[in-house]
């Protein structure tokens, strides 16, 4: 199943990740950033319905200047959350970072202005990787549409949320490590779409179905190499 997923992600198919059964029990529609299109957002707002965030790896961010939305708003208006305020995950804080729009973009909500923000992040998440020229506040500004997260140093022996799985996934598939990713929602109960919901999608658009567990154990037998 895990050679299906990173298959997918390499060839920019979307994927459905499932983080944990004891952690937030949510299923993300995940794709990786510099292939995005515009029919994406429309189906990740469509049929996922939770927020449309972009996950880059912990290296990129700190090059790029991004920093964790928390660590912001604590100095500023000390109303930002604390490490166990999350009630799926007491140890940690959020992932979020800044929210930004690319400056090429008007409003900065639609599927092309999206897009077109999102392909714009991951060319500098790869230029800060591979020691090229980037600039992020020439090409952003923020307040934005698109929510950066920033995954955690050390990945997932540090935290292992979706933003943390996702970039995972794309170091092991070899791509630039930065994914988009939206929760799906369920219409009916006003709550998360369910696993088994989730895994039924997955069988009737031929969309690879994955587990945090599954990524959990690849890492891990990357990791002892």
């Amino acid at each position: 199943m895990i050679d299906d997923a990173l298959k997918a992600l390499r060839e920019g198919k979307f994927i459905l990740l499932y983080d944990f059964d004891d952690r937030e029990c949510e299923t993300d529609f995940a794709i990786r950033s510099d292939m995005v299109r515009p029919a994406d957002i429309a189906l990740m707002r469509k049929d996922g319905g939770g927020l449309i965030c972009t996950a880059i790896h912990p290296d990129a961010a700190e090059h790029l200047g991004l920093p964790f939305a928390s660590e912001v708003l604590r100095t500023r208006t000390g109303i930002a959350e604390t490490v166990g305020d999350i009630p799926y995950d007491r140890k940690n804080h959020s992932s979020f970072s800044l929210w930004v729009n690319h400056r090429d973009t008007f409003t900065g909500i639609t599927d092309n202005d999206r897009a077109l923000t999102i392909t714009a992040i991951a060319d500098q998440v790869k230029r800060s990787l591979n020691g090229g020229g980037c600039d992020f506040r020439s090409r952003f500004r923020s307040p934005g549409h698109v929510a950066i997260l920033r995954a955690a140093e050390g990945l997932l022996s540090r935290r292992r949320g979706q933003t943390e799985l996702s970039i995972a996934m794309a170091i092991m598939a070899g791509i630039t490590p930065a994914v988009t990713v939206c929760e799906m929602l369920d219409d009916r109960s006003g709550l998360a779409l369910s696993k088994k919901d989730a895994q039924d999608y997955a069988r009737n658009h031929k969309l690879v179905f994955i587990e945090g567990d599954d990524v959990l154990e690849a890492w891990d037998r990357r990791s002892s190499l």
